[in-house]
């Protein structure tokens, strides 16, 4: 591995995580809610660090802090789905970022949300919705990075999206 051969050369730096979290905040991200259904119901959360893996096939990938409460649920369901927000959806995003003060079952009173073609919560209205079949998963550092293959895409209303950046939502 590269870090590996750093360290070996002595070469390492680490970076403070406050300087990391405090460049990381001026990225702007669109928002997205990601959800899955299995054996413990309905779970998701909100997320900005999703990215296109590849159009051949279509496949995509979302980093999930292990430490939610709903990070188990993810791993054991096997599909997820990713709903891109639009920037009336604010109150979606804030539900399922824990600001809104609500849990599990609960997050999902805030949108209006049906089944879709693998069996998970997706979204009414996002601006575009990719259900995924979970085929890696691997650990790196505090978040598991999910990889998933994409089975079913619906697009939804071309409006304006949900950002994040500096801390706070913005619409774009």
């Amino acid at each position: 591995m590269i870090l590996d051969e750093v360290r070996a050369h002595g070469v390492e730096r680490l970076v403070e995580p406050g300087l990391y979290r405090e460049a990381m905040s001026r990225l702007v991200a669109a928002v997205h809610v990601v959800t899955t259904q299995g054996p413990a119901g309905r779970a998701g959360f909100t997320a900005t660090a999703v990215a296109s893996v590849s159009d051949s096939p279509p496949t995509l990938l979302v980093c999930l802090n292990r430490r939610i409460r709903s990070a188990g649920a993810f791993r054991q369901s096997g599909s997820f789905a990713v709903n891109l927000l639009s920037g009336e959806q604010q109150a979606v995003a804030e539900s399922f970022g824990g600001r809104l003060s609500l849990a599990g079952e609960q997050r999902f009173s805030v949108g209006h949300w049906r089944e879709g073609t693998l069996g998970v919560p997706c979204l009414e209205g996002a601006v575009a919705v990719f259900e995924c079949a979970l085929i890696e998963s691997r650990t790196i550092a505090t978040h598991d990075v999910l990889v998933g293959r994409v089975e079913a895409v619906t697009l939804g209303p071309d409006r304006e999206k949900l950002a994040y950046v500096g801390r706070g939502y913005k619409v774009v």
